[in-house]
């Protein structure tokens, strides 16, 4: 009677928030970041005493750094993955106006550390990659549009989506990021499609994405003479790639030894963007194949669990992390058996960097709240229903 009256009151959550969390997060995905931390520090324990040396640091110096940062990252993650995907989609709304205004603003008042790309805020103790962070927030940004659009008397939110992700690889294409760029871009297509759109929309897309390169390596000296190096038959020893390519090979199956490689002392980029060239050195194909499976966990899993999704925008968002994850991954372990144009991009939770690894762990932070199991009914069932 009391509720005919007043209304039914909504029960109220008890549950404590970690053993809630711990119920329902997908621990397997999680044990697999721990372990690609794990192995990045222990990489990073061999590729950065010899950068260390050669900058007249203490030995363990870019490794002290990435355990911190990989510590503040671990911290971003697991704060991310306890909260609501409500405010995952708020927070993240307010990180893109932020890291979209940064970008914008690289040009007046970014720096280059003599790489040729300004693509960094130089802070003194350290510098920060807005791209980075901008990643994860665009794809919540997109994920939100293009569910809006599937409302009755929704926005026409893909073509928002559309016109924000243009900018975002214009911006980055101009500094030039074109690794980046393509990683935006390439998420944005995979929520589009996971969306509903065409196949002739998607073909379309790819034959701009062609055009847009065809200019690039007209206009662009820096992509011209990376996709030309991918190209050439011949593989200059003395290069990055050179030395990449070599450790992979010397390093066989079970890699000659802890400690015992020596493309380390060669590859400036070695505890970055070729990390995977000390690991198949040092630990060989062994090693490759394990993080190569780790990484495969997290996305397939995630993927698995977002098939049973009914919310749209949890779907399309976590789509889009898990798939952008496992890319990056992808394009950085390609470049470095030459299967990919050279690009700068690290291995996520094994390369050193400040910015990709607390971006990182934000990233999947928002992909392991999407995914944690939520009372609901198969979205089969819901289908089946509605054609009942």
């Amino acid at each position: 009677m009391t509720e005919m009256v007043y209304g039914a009151v909504p029960a109220r959550d008890v549950e404590p928030v970690l053993p809630k969390w711990w119920r329902t997060v997908d621990r397997w995905s999680l044990s697999c970041v721990l372990m690609l931390f794990s192995i990045g520090l222990l990489l990073g324990l061999a590729a950065s005493p010899p950068l260390a040396e050669r900058n007249g640091l203490d030995p363990f110096y870019y490794v002290q750094r990435q355990a911190v940062f990989g510590g503040a990252a671990l911290v971003a993650m697991l704060v991310t993955s306890m909260m609501r995907p409500q405010l995952v989609r708020r927070l993240a709304v307010i990180g893109f106006g932020a890291a979209f205004i940064a970008l914008a603003l690289l040009p007046f008042f970014g720096t280059d550390f003599g790489k040729g790309a300004v693509r960094w805020y130089g802070m003194g103790f350290a510098s920060v990659q807005p791209s980075e962070f901008l990643k994860p927030a665009f794809v919540i940004m997109a994920a939100w549009l293009m569910a809006a659009a599937q409302d009755l008397g929704g926005p026409p939110g893909r073509l928002y989506s559309f016109i924000i992700m243009v900018l975002i690889v214009a911006m980055l294409a101009m500094q030039p990021d074109f690794g980046q760029a393509a990683l935006v871009l390439f998420g944005w297509s995979v929520m589009w499609f996971v969306g509903g759109a065409s196949m002739l929309l998607l073909i379309v897309l790819a034959l701009m994405v062609v055009l847009a390169g065809t200019l690039a390596y007209n206009n662009s000296e820096h992509f011209a003479r990376r996709i030309d190096g991918f190209l050439s038959p011949d593989v200059d020893p003395t290069t990055q790639l050179g030395f990449a390519t070599n450790a992979i090979r010397e390093g066989g199956f079970f890699g000659v030894g802890v400690g015992e490689g020596q493309v380390k002392w060669s590859l400036p980029d070695a505890h970055t963007d070729f990390i995977i060239a000390v690991a198949a050195e040092e630990y060989g194909l062994v090693m490759v194949g394990v993080i190569i499976a780790l990484y495969a966990t997290v996305a397939i899993r995630s993927l698995v669990r977002l098939m049973r999704e009914r919310d749209p925008f949890i779907r399309l968002a976590g789509t889009g992390l898990a798939c952008m994850f496992a890319v990056q991954a992808l394009i950085n372990m390609g470049v470095a058996v030459r299967l990919l144009p050279a690009k700068g991009m690290t291995l996520p939770f094994v390369s050193y960097g400040g910015s990709s690894l607390i971006a990182g762990g934000i990233a999947v932070g928002m992909l392991l709240a999407f995914t944690r199991n939520r009372p609901q009914g198969e979205i089969g069932d819901i289908l089946r229903g509605r054609v009942r």
